[in-house]
C-alpha cells in the first residue's frame, strides 16, 4: 500500500486536529496571566516577557502535551451575561477536579485570580459543579468528574 507524508494513504480520510482554543480580549496578557495561574500552563518561547509593541497575541502550553490557549488583543468585547440570555455563551471551557474538597479550593483560587461566580450547581448530587467567568467575562465550568 502506497503510504504518503504524516501516514496519509490515497482514499483515506483526513481530518484537522485542534491546535488551541483563542480566547478575545481587550487585556491578552491579563487573561493569560489569569489561565497560567490557574491551570499552571506556561508562555510559548518567547511570550513569556512583556512586549513594549504590545501583548496582541499570546500563547500558552500545557507542559505535558502542547498548545492548549491562546489570547487575541480586542478593543472592544462584549463579555456574555450567561445565565441571562442577552448575550449568550458563545463557547465556554470545562475543566475538572476529582473531588468536592478540591472544587471548594478551586473555588477560593479563581475568586483569588479575579475571576467571578456566575452560576452555582455544587448541590447536584450527580454532577457538583460551578460556572465562573474570567476577568474578560468568558464563562468557564469546574465540575467534579
Amino acid at each position: 500500500m502506497n503510504v504518503g507524508p504524516g501516514g496519509y494513504r490515497p482514499g483515506m480520510t483526513t481530518y484537522p486536529s485542534v491546535l488551541q482554543t483563542v480566547l478575545d480580549t481587550t487585556d491578552a496578557r491579563g487573561l493569560a496571566e489569569f489561565y497560567r495561574q490557574l491551570l499552571g500552563y506556561v508562555y510559548r518561547p518567547g511570550h513569556e516577557s512583556v512586549d513594549p509593541a504590545g501583548d496582541d497575541w499570546l500563547v500558552l502550553l500545557d507542559p505535558d502535551s502542547g498548545r492548549r490557549l491562546a489570547f487575541q488583543q480586542t478593543d472592544q468585547l462584549t463579555p456574555s451575561t450567561w445565565p441571562e440570555p442577552a448575550v449568550p455563551q458563545q463557547l465556554h471551557l470545562d475543566m475538572t477536579v476529582p473531588s468536592m474538597e478540591e472544587l471548594l479550593v478551586q473555588h477560593d483560587r479563581v475568586l483569588g485570580l479575579g475571576g467571578r461566580m456566575i452560576f452555582d450547581r455544587i448541590d447536584d448530587p450527580d454532577e457538583p459543579l460551578r460556572v465562573y467567568a474570567d476577568p474578560s467575562g468568558h464563562p468557564f465550568c469546574i465540575f467534579v468528574a
